[in-house]
């Protein structure tokens, strides 16, 4: 006579109350809490160097650095948050449902502002290959601070009314003691997905599109005047250099647009219940992976970034004047 297998619960001493763990072959569940751990330590190792690099070094304190920090701050929480999702692997929360709103909270906080960024990395660029004789006025280490704070208070603001019902009475949709969800009415999900994705999405796609067309045209006019090039070598390594930190950051935009997109698409569709444990992990270490994927970028293209390193990890940023150091 066959035995029917008993649910393990998240808490067996609530038995009534408590939830069931959810069920998964035991190599996919390792494999998860691994992949999830490395990319939480290495983005929030990474992402710290960035900090620390552009934080420390005064050569680097431009506008376009300045967003790249403002991301990297953003990028770091992310992977904090990442200790939290693999408490999820089981589907069992034994924080209390106060973290659990926070969790969520924050989560939405942290993804809106790296949204926000890339918006305003986009215009930055924008205006750098497409208008660059006025680019030194109109894009100032002042303004630029005073975009990324709005962009962060705009997120929390926002995000808070988007949550509100949340905040006020967390665990509130839950239906047994172990669940850590949300549930935000048709128009605030509404809201939040046009704003959050929709809107910035294309802003996005719409000015890299402008800055490789004239990138392009750049180049081409640029191979084809090598008289003119040589009579004014500074002007000319200005404009390869715009051009080249233009190819980075789309390199950074195209892989934000590559991890993101699927996780924005599964809500935007309302599917997320219909997913299997296999394809919602691959969704949320794809959404994950983006945290780690920007400093490598910045390594593979940034020679500043190479040599900083170096320094912080030979201790000789602790040296007096490190800061006047020469890293272009």
């Amino acid at each position: 006579m066959e035995t029917l297998e008993e649910p393990e619960l998240c808490f067996p001493q609530l038995l009534n109350a408590s939830c069931v763990k959810s069920k998964r072959p035991h190599f996919e569940a390792m494999l998860t809490y691994i992949l999830l751990f490395s990319l939480s330590l290495l983005s929030a190792i990474l992402n710290l160097l960035v900090i620390i690099s552009i934080s420390h070094f005064k050569q680097l304190h431009t506008p376009t650095n300045l967003l790249l920090l403002s991301l990297a701050v953003s990028d770091f929480f992310i992977g904090l948050l990442m200790f939290f999702q693999i408490i999820l692997i089981d589907g069992c929360w034994f924080l209390g449902d106060l973290m659990c709103a926070l969790y969520q909270y924050i989560d939405y906080i942290i993804t809106s502002t790296s949204v926000g960024t890339m918006v305003l990395i986009s215009v930055d660029r924008y205006v750098a290959i497409c208008d660059p004789l006025n680019y030194t006025t109109k894009v100032t280490q002042k303004r630029v601070k005073v975009f990324v704070s709005l962009c962060w208070i705009c997120s929390v603001v926002f995000q808070s009314l988007i949550l509100q019902d949340v905040l006020k009475q967390p665990g509130r949709f839950n239906s047994c003691v172990g669940e850590c969800i949300i549930v935000i009415n048709y128009i605030a999900g509404l809201a939040d997905v046009i704003f959050s994705f929709i809107v910035p999405i294309t802003v996005i796609v719409v000015l890299y599109m402008r800055v490789f067309v004239v990138a392009v045209s750049q180049a081409r006019a640029m191979r084809s005047h090598i008289a003119a090039v040589t009579q004014h070598p500074t002007k000319v390594t200005a404009k390869k250099s715009e051009l080249k930190a233009a190819r980075t950051l789309g390199v950074v935009v195209v892989v934000f647009l590559i991890c993101l997109c699927p996780y924005y698409c599964v809500a935007l569709t309302g599917q997320d219940n219909m997913m299997n444990a296999s394809s919602a992990a691959f969704v949320i270490c794809l959404y994950y992976l983006n945290a780690c994927l920007n400093p490598v970028v910045y390594a593979l293209f940034y020679p500043w970034f190479r040599k900083s390193i170096k320094l912080i990890l030979t201790l000789r940023i602790l040296q007096p004047d490190s800061c006047e150091a020469n890293m272009l």
